[in-house]
């Protein structure tokens, strides 16, 4: 075990390295919980001092490996079934279902999934209106442990401690203290690994007609959420939409994205290209 203060030089150069490969920021007020699960990883990874640990990840950590693994401990997969559901439904309804009406076939992307529930709750949304099989849908995280998780379709019984809607039991099955997922929910996901600060990696995945990234940039600082935005932009088609989290703004950055509110829900559009933000 490794023992360590809230030591400043330390805290600077190890977060520094984290927020390089993942975009997670930690403030100097988070050092000694980032430290102590920094140390945590770092003894069982073998080493005996964050120093000795610290330059292995910066100089002799092949592929990013060991880096990887430090960044699925820090991670906060803190998710679960309907979650402020009702912007996802106007999503669907005031921008995936005119697109159906056109005879097109929409794109959904949940990105930052963590262990799957939010893109599960759309595949359950979409199979309830009869569009599962004439939506893509994609979900992606950076945790490749998250993405195991979700594909085996098993979750706690924390997973429904919201609001449950009538429909979930058609999907949704509790057995022996967990809840089970109709595995052609899971089916119909295409699931990838995706870092969001990787614009190439974004940029692989085609356009699509809503994103939903809610409840992650508060884990970036400014600087990274702009890019990220950015890059969530560009994936956008004209006329799409990004959700974000009810306590996350995007007002302050510019992008190509206008708020609006829809039915009570607000979503950033994308405008029609060549239209100026008014």
């Amino acid at each position: 075990m490794i023992r360590v203060g809230a030591s400043p030089q330390l805290f600077a150069i190890l977060s520094g390295i984290v927020e390089e490969r993942s975009g997670l920021h930690y403030r100097l007020d988070d050092s000694q919980a980032f430290l102590d699960k920094v140390a945590d990883r770092a003894a069982e990874a073998g080493f005996d001092s964050l120093l000795d640990y610290y330059y292995y990840l910066r100089y002799d950590d092949p592929g990013g490996g060991e880096l990887d693994a430090l960044i699925e401990r820090l991670l906060v997969q803190e998710t679960y079934f309907f979650r402020e559901l009702e912007p996802v439904v106007v999503l669907l309804d005031e921008v995936i279902r005119p697109r159906l009406e056109a005879g097109e076939r929409p794109r959904l992307w949940s990105a930052a999934c963590s262990t799957g529930e939010e893109a599960l709750t759309a595949a359950m949304l979409l199979a309830e209106r009869g569009w599962l099989d004439r939506v893509e849908l994609v979900a992606s995280d950076v945790s490749r442990r998250a993405l195991e998780r979700a594909q085996r379709g098993v979750f706690g019984r924390r997973a429904l401690r919201g609001r449950v809607p009538s429909f979930a039991g058609r999907w949704l099955e509790g057995r022996d203290g967990e809840v089970r997922c109709d595995p052609r929910l899971i089916a119909a996901i295409e699931w990838r690994r995706v870092n969001l600060i990787d614009r190439a990696a974004i940029a692989e995945l085609g356009a699509f007609d809503g994103i939903l990234c809610r409840n992650v940039l508060i884990y970036f600082d400014d600087c990274v959420i702009e890019r990220v935005v950015r890059s969530l932009a560009d994936a956008l088609r004209p006329g799409g939409a990004l959700l974000v989290g009810a306590s996350e703004s995007l007002l302050r950055f510019s992008s190509s994205l206008e708020l609006r509110e829809l039915r009570g829900a607000f979503i950033y559009v994308k405008r029609a290209e060549g239209r100026s933000a008014a």
